[in-house]
């Protein structure tokens, strides 16, 4: 038994695909299933089972999955112990964030971060389906942390740090009846068509639950991939928006109000996997997150 077939293991353990380790793994089916195979020869037990339209963790296999991460943990830790010993931090962090996040200035913050440590690689990606994806990839491996926004009942299986917190508006037309008030109601907008973001994105969940809360189910007109693109929709008269109160840039025919009534904010929060302990380098960084909650990052 090695550390690379406990890898494998792991990751179709987790993946329960051999399709989606390999691509996890930057590898092909036929290596990830000789390891497995072999792993099981080793260990005389079979850990999967499989069909033509399902893999499942046999017993053993479910035993098996929290000793190995375990190990491959410790392993990481020590090669990381060694390495920074020799040389200073090395180790690899994949990132997920949302488009545009103008909450926190993630580019400075890694370019700070890559100053400090040169030897520590760095991945940021996205996700199509929003916070839910980015937090469903730290579930699973796929990330080592991730910049998201999702209510509390959400990030179950994660372990989130606040790092900021933004009120709900409404963005209306500045012809619009209800523009030229100070504040406005969650019903005053239930007969209205909305733009939003695609199911997924947490602040499209917190409101879909905040309208169906009060009874009135919203209408969707328009659903965009970012939010610094709703008000475009807005200002040509396709329907109004409630959002984060994030940068948007002033626009004289975009109305925006706060909301009354209703306790609706939205949190930025960076998570980690609560089942894995993070590595060296993805401490290092949350380290650094963390004090610049005091700086001019956010």
């Amino acid at each position: 038994m090695d550390s690379r077939q406990l890898e494998y293991f792991v990751a179709v353990a987790e993946e329960l695909s051999f399709t989606r380790a390999a691509q996890r793994l930057f590898t092909v089916q036929s290596t990830v299933s000789a390891a497995i195979r072999t792993l099981e020869a080793d260990l005389k037990t079979t850990l999967f089972d499989r069909s033509t339209r399902r893999v499942t963790l046999s017993a053993a296999g479910q035993a098996l999955l929290p000793e190995a991460k375990a190990a491959l943990e410790a392993l990481d830790r020590a090669r990381a112990a060694v390495e920074e010993a020799s040389s200073g931090l090395r180790g690899s962090i994949r990132i997920g964030t949302l488009a545009r996040l103008s909450l926190i200035n993630l580019a400075e913050l890694l370019g700070g971060f890559h100053r400090k440590y040169p030897l520590v690689e760095v991945h940021v990606a996205t996700s199509r389906t929003g916070s839910s994806g980015l937090a469903d990839d730290v579930r699973h491996g796929r990330l080592d942390l991730a910049l998201l926004g999702l209510p509390r009942p959400e990030l179950i299986g994660l372990d989130a740090r606040n790092l900021a917190t933004v009120p709900f508006v409404a963005l209306l037309p500045s012809t619009h009846p209800l523009a030229s008030r100070s504040t406005v109601r969650l019903a005053d907008l239930s007969q209205e068509r909305f733009i939003d973001m695609p199911p997924g994105f947490g602040n499209r969940t917190m409101v879909d639950r905040a309208f169906d809360a009060i009874g009135t189910p919203r209408r969707l007109q328009v659903e965009v991939p970012e939010l610094t693109t709703i008000p475009d929709y807005v200002r040509a008269g396709l329907g109004v928006a409630v959002v984060p109160e994030l940068e948007f840039p002033d626009e004289p025919t975009v109305v925006k109000l706060p909301i009354e009534g209703a306790e609706l904010t939205w949190t930025l929060s960076v998570v980690t996997a609560a089942a894995r302990r993070p590595s060296r380098a993805v401490a290092a960084l949350l380290e650094l997150i963390g004090e610049s909650t005091s700086r001019p990052y956010f």
